[in-house]
């Protein structure tokens, strides 16, 4: 019985150490890659923010502008843009993307737009809309994310869509990333920041030529797109730092395992010697 222990469990101890080596590996390669992808998600913010900052300024601070994405109408169809990973093994990653997404729905009947393969996977499944998928988050580059945006704007110009959300993980830190949704379309600008500008008398005096209409018109399919490639960014960021942390955390359990194993090796190592020995003892009585 005892020698059958000992097996078992150095059978188990050399189980636990290859699938260490495995989040172990796993770890640093995510790491690897969540130090690349954290540098691209910062040095995108500022155009982020300069674009937005513009089209607020345009559409908030010029009289009598116009512009069909500006314009709200009654809400009969939505399309949501879902990024999520390329693969699992990342704890509550995809899973709380999801949950924030399908809360915000209202049934099956919205369209879909997935970048990821776990996206897909998880909104085939359930029978919804998907008018455009992009299988990997990693090789979504910025001409793919403009082929998206561009299909998501054809949507809304044709009124299949009237409105627009992105659902996308944000990084904060390497260990903090929050799931984010974010109206894209029709654009709309918090009403008492826009209040307070024209009630300081701080609006800027910009002259925008041929038109603001012009300006609005070219620069929102670039906002629009921006966002989309951000939104991918920040995403891919923050999955592979949910996937480090995730493996970080497998391995360390994998080495208290490997302690508690190691104990109860040496254990029954030693009640099978006191055993052999007691036996030895044993027979040498009975035949004195």
């Amino acid at each position: 019985m005892a020698g059958a222990g000992i097996k078992e469990i150095k059978n188990r101890i050399g189980s636990v150490q290859s699938t260490k080596q495995v989040t172990k590996a796993m770890e640093l390669v995510s790491s690897s890659k969540m130090r690349k992808a954290k540098d691209r998600a910062l040095a995108s913010r500022p155009y982020f923010n300069t674009m937005y900052n513009t089209v607020k300024d345009i559409a908030t601070n010029t009289r009598g502008v116009r512009d069909p994405f500006l314009k709200q109408r009654e809400v009969k169809n939505k399309c949501y843009i879902v990024i999520a990973g390329d693969r699992g093994l990342a704890g509550g990653y995809n899973s709380n993307i999801f949950k924030l997404t399908t809360a915000h729905m209202d049934g099956k009947q919205e369209k879909v737009m997935t970048v990821g393969k776990k996206a897909t996977e998880f909104f085939q499944k359930r029978g919804y809309d998907i008018v455009a998928a992009e299988e990997s988050v990693e090789k979504c580059d910025y001409d793919r994310t403009l082929a998206l945006a561009n299909t998501a704007m054809d949507l809304y110009k044709k009124g299949e869509i009237d409105e627009l959300y992105i659902c996308y993980t944000e990084f904060i830190s390497p260990l903090t990333q929050t799931p984010k949704l974010m109206k894209v379309l029709p654009l709309a600008f918090d009403k008492e920041e826009v209040k307070s500008k024209e009630n300081s008398g701080s609006r800027a005096r910009v002259q925008y030529l041929p038109s603001p209409e012009a300006v609005l018109s070219y620069l929102i399919p670039k906002y629009v797109s921006g966002v989309v490639y951000d939104g991918v960014i920040e995403s891919f960021a923050s999955e592979q730092s949910a996937r480090r942390n995730a493996m970080k955390s497998a391995s360390d359990n994998a080495d208290e395992m490997l302690s508690t194993l190691e104990l109860s090796y040496n254990r029954a190592r030693q009640t099978a010697v006191t055993q052999e020995i007691t036996e030895i003892v044993g027979g040498v009585e009975a035949l004195k």
